[in-house]
């Protein structure tokens, strides 16, 4: 059953990295506001299907993993919606220390299985008749950020590769945006050293640390059609810290 602002009932989305932070929360709140929604994780356990949820194990930097798990989910829920794109991992490290396999780990994962993902679930969308794609990207993305080269660069990638898909998708309906986070309450920042976290909290105009929530209700946002006439932007969820 719906609750709260949006109403997603008799719609199908996908969220990759679906299994923790913000993408477990994205989950979270699809399935609340009435949705069918796919978790594909690396970490979720192989098919399990639980009512309105459905949960693929799958390796987004393999492009027949992710194929495979397009036509599940299509064949599953009838088809797609939307797809929410927050898989992602950080490696971090100065460019002098960086190893060419922490270079291309975080790449792999955060630019190329997102462009796995878009090209292989554009052919539903369209079949469709439409739909929204959001991509997570991050701040970083658009300031850089000492330690995080590979990172950064994947999440400026992550920006260009939204802003492409929106004009070539656009005749078909399908609008595609990012969200720029800047520090989120996740695991992935519960493992960073200390002062990084004082660093973006000193940094923030808004007295307080970003949640998941927060940055699910910019996603279910774009979504909707309250966002119909959105595309090919990027939306900074950030406390103020990027400005």
């Amino acid at each position: 059953m719906s609750t709260g602002v949006f109403d997603f009932r008799g719609k199908a989305f996908i969220v990759t990295g679906g299994r923790s932070g913000i993408g477990e929360r994205v989950v979270e709140r699809l399935l609340e506001a009435g949705a069918s929604v796919a978790s594909i994780d690396i970490a979720a356990v192989p098919e399990v299907d639980q009512g309105e949820r459905l949960d693929l194990a799958c390796d987004v930097t393999s492009e027949s993993a992710v194929n495979e798990a397009v036509e599940d989910v299509t064949a599953r829920f009838g088809g797609i919606d939307g797809v929410v794109q927050s898989a992602g991992i950080a490696e971090d490290a100065v460019l002098w220390k960086m190893t060419d396999k922490a270079w291309s780990d975080v790449l792999d994962v955060n630019l190329k299985g997102a462009f796995h993902v878009l090209r292989a679930v554009v052919p539903v969308l369209r079949e469709r008749g439409g739909g929204s794609i959001v991509n997570i990207a991050s701040i970083n993305g658009l300031r850089g950020k000492f330690g995080q080269a590979n990172y950064a660069a994947s999440k400026a990638g992550l920006i260009g590769l939204t802003k492409t898909a929106a004009r070539e998708l656009g005749a078909f309906h399908v609008r595609v945006n990012a969200i720029a986070p800047g520090l989120v309450r996740t695991p992935m920042i519960a493992a960073l050293p200390r002062y990084f976290v004082d660093e973006a909290v000193e940094q923030a105009i808004l007295d307080r640390v970003t949640e998941p929530d927060d940055v699910a209700d910019a996603v279910l946002f774009l979504l909707s059609d309250m966002a119909r006439q959105i595309t090919g932007e990027t939306l900074r969820v950030d406390a103020g810290q990027y400005i």
